[in-house]
């Protein structure tokens, strides 16, 4: 489920959607300096991410979806240990926690983003790691 040629390693482990090999982000999701910034390109099988200007907009719908898993993962949690904090404590620590993971949020928005466009290709993958 989470091996190479699925689409839910290429998403998690923020991989190149064709070939699993190459780093999908210029850097990690918390590094403020270059936050979520995806590369032009794989740097192992060549291809090319952005396939139009405004490519990831799209990314921003996804981004609400997964920001309201994690609230009711969150909010169920809560209930699941029996942390009882009223109204205002549990909207406070579900914001906490959306607060926390956006930057994580936003890179798996992309990448999901992605994975809806490219697919996993396993004679790209197998020449990918033959330039390890």
């Amino acid at each position: 489920m989470f091996a190479k040629g699925s689409k839910l390693y290429s998403i998690l482990a923020l991989k190149c959607p064709r070939c699993h090999e190459g780093e999908f982000l210029e850097s990690h999701p918390y590094n403020l300096a270059n936050m979520n910034r995806v590369r032009e390109s794989c740097p192992k099988c060549g291809l090319k991410y952005k396939i139009e200007p405004s490519f990831y907009y799209g990314s921003m719908y996804v981004s609400y979806a997964v920001g309201v898993a994690v609230a009711v993962a969150v909010y169920v949690l809560l209930l699941i240990f029996g942390i009882d904090l009223g109204v205002g404590g549990i909207f406070g620590v579900i914001v906490g926690a959306l607060v926390l993971l956006m930057p994580w949020i936003g890179a798996v928005s992309k990448a999901i983003w992605a994975s809806f466009f490219f697919k996993y290709d396993k004679d790209m993958a197998r020449k990918a790691k033959s330039t390890l």
